[in-house]
């Protein structure tokens, strides 16, 4: 898609979503192929914290993927040396979103480590997954 660049990340929005500045232009970024909680879902401010820990004020990499449905850049964020994504799961403050991860990604064994050693939102004994979280929220409200 595009090309790789440096920015500045300026905001945090959750645990999968933040904005970087680059040049004069604030572009919102997707982590690809993770799902963190909601912020009003159980570990949604821890994730988002994690996140901000790692990359808030930071010039992070951005490779650029894709844009979602919502204008989002879809990209893989580097902050500190770490894969931002990467990090959420291996903490335990996102899942993979299986709907975009393809089958071989190494996502799945660094979510398995997680869950094994009930980091973060694995100690809860029954996580919800977010595209589960938003889908009930979505029939409650109907």
């Amino acid at each position: 898609m595009k090309e790789i660049f440096v920015a500045l990340v300026i905001a945090i929005s959750d645990g999968d979503t933040l904005t970087v500045l680059h040049g004069e232009q604030q572009v919102k970024i997707r982590l690809a192929e993770i799902d963190a909680p909601e912020r009003k879902q159980p570990f949604g401010t821890r994730s988002r914290q994690a996140l901000a820990d790692l990359c808030f004020k930071v010039k992070a990499t951005v490779r650029p993927l894709q844009k979602d449905r919502y204008g989002r850049t879809v990209a893989r964020v580097e902050c500190k040396g770490q894969d931002a994504g990467v990090a959420q799961v291996a903490e335990g403050m996102a899942w993979v979103y299986r709907a975009y991860a393809p089958a071989g990604s190494m996502l799945y064994a660094v979510e398995m480590d997680a869950k094994l050693g009930k980091k973060g939102l694995w100690a809860d004994p029954a996580p919800v997954a977010p595209w589960e979280w938003r889908r009930n929220k979505r029939v409650r409200n109907v």
